[in-house]
C-alpha cells in the first residue's frame, strides 16, 4: 500500500458483501467473411497455416489492396477464433484477435492473444456504423435484471485502442450508444490492450481484442 513500484508484481482491488452486485457485457460489431479454416500450425500468439496452408498468404488474397498496407491494415480485418469445448457442459464461444506484426520470411502472423492450433478461424471485417453498434450491444448484455439505482452503480467500460484509431472523429459515439443503453449510470472508463471479460455464451473469462466490454458495479 503506498509503496514503490515493483517489476513482476500486480495490483487487485476486492470487493465483498451481501449488497455487492456485479453485471457483464462484451460485444465488438464485426462480421466474418469467407469460410472457418482449421488452425493446423501456430504457437501461441503467432499463426503459421491455415488448413495447411501459409497464412499470411492466405490472409493477403483475401485483403487484395489493404494487403498492402499490412500490419497497419490488420486493426480492420481481425480475426475470429471459433472454440470449441470437448466438456459437454460448456458452450462454444467466439474471441477476436487482433493482427500486430507480418514476417514475410516464415509467411506468419503475430497476434494480440492466443492462437490455439487445432481450432477453427475465419476472417474478419468491420465498418463504423457496425463497430458503433456492437457497444451498444455489449451495454444490452450487461443490463438485463439490473436492479440498483443508477446513483448506486458506476460502469466500467473497457474499449480497446484499436477501435479508437478506427473510429478517430467518431469515438464519443461509441460511448454514446453505452449511454443510451444503461439508464443514467455513471461511466468511467480506459483504452486497452486487451480486454477481460466472461464469454456471453459459455461464461468463460478470457482475453479479447477489438471488443467494447462493460462491467457493471453496484449495490443493492
Amino acid at each position: 500500500m503506498n509503496g514503490p513500484l515493483r517489476p513482476g508484481s500486480i495490483a487487485a482491488v476486492g470487493f465483498y458483501g451481501d449488497s455487492i452486485r456485479l453485471a457483464h457485457g462484451n460485444a465488438g460489431g464485426w462480421e466474418e467473411f469467407g469460410p472457418q479454416r482449421r488452425i493446423t500450425r501456430a504457437s501461441q500468439n503467432v499463426l503459421y497455416e491455415l488448413d495447411g496452408k501459409p497464412a499470411l498468404d492466405l490472409y493477403k488474397k483475401y485483403l487484395g489492396d489493404d494487403a498492402k498496407d499490412l500490419p497497419s491494415s490488420g486493426l480492420l480485418f481481425p480475426l475470429k477464433i471459433c472454440r470449441s469445448h470437448r466438456d459437454e457442459t460448456a458452450e462454444d464461444h467466439d474471441a477476436v484477435r487482433t493482427i500486430l506484426g507480418i514476417s514475410e520470411e516464415e509467411q506468419s502472423l503475430t497476434f494480440a492473444g492466443d492462437i490455439p492450433e487445432g481450432e477453427n478461424a475465419q476472417l474478419m471485417m468491420g465498418n463504423l456504423e457496425n463497430l458503433i453498434s456492437g457497444a451498444g450491444d455489449a451495454a444490452v448484455g450487461a443490463t438485463p435484471g439490473w436492479t440498483c439505482a443508477s446513483d448506486e452503480s458506476v460502469a466500467l467500460l473497457v474499449s480497446c485502442i484499436g477501435r479508437k484509431l478506427l473510429l478517430g472523429q467518431r469515438t464519443a459515439e461509441e460511448l454514446e450508444a453505452v449511454a443510451d443503453r444503461i439508464n443514467g449510470i455513471p461511466t468511467i472508463g480506459f483504452y486497452s490492450y486487451g480486454e477481460l471479460s466472461p464469454h456471453v455464451a459459455s461464461g468463460i473469462c478470457e482475453l479479447h481484442n477489438q471488443t467494447m466490454t462493460i462491467t457493471l458495479l453496484g449495490e443493492a
